[in-house]
């Protein structure tokens, strides 16, 4: 390696001592600063599978990998920038100890292995990056445009990766031109370049360049590390363990809401409207956020014209973090650092890499307000506005393709949750469905004594009918208020009754006993309307001893089987579709299977089944199973990438009045499949499917795979 003179390795050490203290600061500081304004947040439960997500996600980079172009080429930086470091250390090493290489402590073919694959991932790094430039400056790809995205920033960067990989490479060329003992089967590309420079440069050149490349390149790691902590490129080093700390992919973990104490005696605050308000975990999503854009792309919401983008949320968090830490944290505030002048130039370094000297609401924050006038800024109305926040339907798309497990949607509800239960605000239409939910048990104005008027004539049992006759069901069906009152959904119950009764399911219903399961009231904020539903219910179907719930409806699937725990309701609870699938596979269910007319269905995934819980099989697997000859076909956006078909996060009970309805934009890509019919494995999908259809004029149906089944059935009755 390197052979530095006595002033080198002074000024060496020099230069690294003062770059460890500098970023050793800057790591306190960010630390400090997240977790003085942040709230506190246990995130070191499920080791296992967040040992997992850490490999999986992280280090496999398997989220990244869902854009098989931009990602591969993100993930072969990744990987590069994982294995380069180990030479890195090696340079560093180089400058502080004469003489020291790595070929002195491991074994030859070892020490062969490691030499090419430094060779090898540099030049990969380096034709990575030479094409995201491209990407950048010349494709400018929808994605990386808008929301206030440093584009500047990113280009810096990518220059400077660039650099340090040409550096990298041709300080091997030149070091291989003076000393080529090394075999060139382990140095390829250091050969190829350094054995034509050996021919034609004097000892004198290429000893110059030899140093010249390895003071660049170490200088230049050094200041690469120290700029990281001022550009939103931090993700370099902070994505790891924010995919370590993400949200587990355990039972009752995926999608559920945050828990909240509403009779704690000292909550005065419920919900946010300030990065005070949210948790540690909230700002370091923050600092993770590559800004690249993955979550807007896929938001239904942003894709047909509405104000909200994901991303955004997440860089406004970060904005107003830096805003106000620097007050909340003094001690790290850079203008008492370094002085007033060189102080407000450091805080303009790091405003221009994280976001906040741009302009529009927040920009420049840092420089021109004062303390006071930073206090009463805040999160909610300053940096986001009401109205991007009522435009989410909860569908988790973003959180879906978040390369970095960032969970946008937590930081919204927390923020829909403040709108609600501190300052009552929140769209005219919401009303309706809140006062309805308190009065009646439902979010339409129905009698609750009619919840139970579909089953009339079927002879199917109430729960307290069962108890009164000292029976006990096996399982109980949730109905749910679409199930129970919608003419359209009461189709889909019906049908799904038919099933159990022909695989002679011992099954019980509640019919009035039974109340809305509070999903709608929590995902629009309103948590004391929804504990006081969920504790309802977790009282009645504990009074019963309710052990196994089976439900159509995927929003009641999620909230009674996921989130009633945090109420102490603890239920095994089903899917229809899932169940109806067990029922098919053990031959219960007596199936009519001559051959019909071929069809071709296009299965419209629940958001609440797939990107909540994971079911994406059973639903098709139900449909194969029940008709002899069918062809399922798949839209574009399917399965973990589907689009939200609009009725989620309290959608269902909102007025769209800015660009294209979701619904409509669902609805095109369905009947682009030219399927003769559409499934639906969910009531609220049903209803949003079915109005899109009516709307685009056509008459392809639309059906639940109960009714499928149902339609299937020996000696079928004709659906009501």
């Amino acid at each position: 390696m390197i052979d530095l003179s006595t002033t080198g390795h002074i000024v060496f050490y020099g230069a690294v001592i003062l770059a460890a203290a500098f970023f050793s600061f800057n790591a306190q500081r960010l630390v400090t600063y997240m977790l003085t304004v942040g709230k506190s947040d246990w995130r070191l439960d499920n080791l296992l599978v967040r040992f997992k997500n850490l490999l999986v996600i992280g280090i496999g980079q398997s989220k990244i990998l869902r854009d098989p172009v931009a990602g591969s080429l993100h993930a072969l930086v990744f990987w590069g920038f994982v294995t380069l470091t180990i030479g890195t250390v090696e340079f560093i090493l180089a400058g502080l100890i004469p003489g020291f290489s790595y070929g002195m402590i491991l074994p030859a073919p070892l020490y062969a292995l490691y030499i090419l694959s430094q060779e090898g991932f540099a030049v990969l790094v380096l034709t990575a990056v030479a094409i995201l430039l491209y990407r950048r400056i010349v494709v400018k790809p929808k994605r990386l445009q808008g929301d206030g995205v440093h584009s500047g920033d990113a280009i810096f960067i990518l220059s400077m990766i660039a650099t340090l990989m040409i550096s990298l490479i041709l300080y091997g060329a030149f070091h291989f031109a003076i000393d080529p003992a090394h075999s060139t089967l382990f140095k390829p590309v250091s050969a190829a370049i350094g054995y034509p420079m050996s021919m034609m440069l004097p000892v004198g050149v290429l000893e110059f360049g030899m140093h010249f490349n390895w003071w660049l390149h170490s200088l230049l790691v050094l200041a690469f590390l120290n700029y990281l902590p001022y550009s939103k490129h931090l993700h370099v080093l902070v994505s790891l363990p924010n995919t370590f700390l993400s949200n587990t992919s355990g039972p009752g973990q995926v999608g559920v809401m945050r828990s909240m104490d509403l009779e704690a005696e000292d909550a005065e605050q419920f919900g946010a409207s300030d990065v005070t308000h949210l948790t540690w975990k909230n700002l370091l999503d923050g600092y993770t956020c590559t800004e690249c854009g993955r979550c807007t792309s896929v938001c239904p919401a942003n894709i047909t014209g509405k104000a909200l983008s994901p991303r955004k949320i997440i860089v406004n968090t970060r904005e107003r973090l830096m805003e106000l830490a620097p007050v909340m944290a003094p001690q790290f505030n850079m203008v008492d650092f370094v002085g007033d002048a060189n102080g407000k130039a450091a805080a303009a370094i790091g405003a221009v890499g994280l976001g906040l000297a741009g302009e529009g609401e927040g920009g420049s924050a840092v420089a021109t307000l004062s303390n006071s006038e930073i206090l009463e800024h805040r999160l909610l109305d300053n940096f986001i506005t009401e109205e991007e926040l009522w435009a989410c339907t909860s569908c988790r798309a973003c959180i879906q393709e978040c390369p970095v497990s960032i969970d946008h949607l937590d930081t919204i509800m927390e923020m829909r949750r403040n709108l609600v239960l501190m300052e009552s605000r929140f769209p005219a239409e919401v009303q309706p469905a809140f006062e309805s939910m308190e009065r009646n048990g439902s979010p339409w104005a129905f009698n609750p004594g009619d919840r139970g008027k579909w089953a009339e004539g079927m002879e199917i049992p109430t729960m307290a009918e069962m108890v009164e006759r000292g029976d006990k069901p096996d399982v109980l069906f949730w109905v749910g208020c679409m199930g129970s009152f919608d003419d359209r959904s009461k189709k889909i119950t019906v049908a799904f009754a038919r099933i159990l009764q022909a695989a002679n399911i011992k099954f019980a219903i509640l019919g009035q006993e039974e109340k809305c399961n509070g999903d709608p009231a929590r995902r629009m904020g309103n948590e004391y309307l929804y504990q006081m539903l969920a504790k309802d219910n977790i009282e009645t179907l504990d009074k019963y001893g309710v052990k196994t719930v089976v439900t159509s409806c995927p929003h009641c699937f999620h909230q009674i089987g996921n989130e009633y725990p945090q109420l102490g309701g603890n239920y095994d609870v089903i899917h229809h579709s899932t169940y109806i699938d067990k029922l098919l596979q053990e031959n219960l269910v007596p199936l009519n299977t001559d051959e019909g007319k071929k069809l071709t269905i296009a299965y419209h995934d629940s958001c609440y089944l797939g990107r909540y819980n994971d079911i994406y099989d059973s639903p098709r697997e139900t449909l194969k199973r029940a008709l002899p000859v069918v062809t399922l076909v798949e839209p574009a956006k399917t399965k973990s990438r589907g689009m939200c078909c609009g009725a989620g996060g309290g959608q269902m009970f909102m007025e769209e009045n800015v660009g294209k309805r979701v619904n409509i934009e669902r609805t095109e890509q369905l009947l682009e499949t030219g399927a003769d019919a559409v499934a639906v494995a969910c009531p609220f999908c049903m209803t949003m499917i079915r109005d899109g259809i009516t709307a685009k004029e056509s008459e392809v149906p639309v059906l639940d795979i109960a009714e499928v089944v149902a339609g299937q059935l020996v000696e079928k009755r004709q659906l009501v």
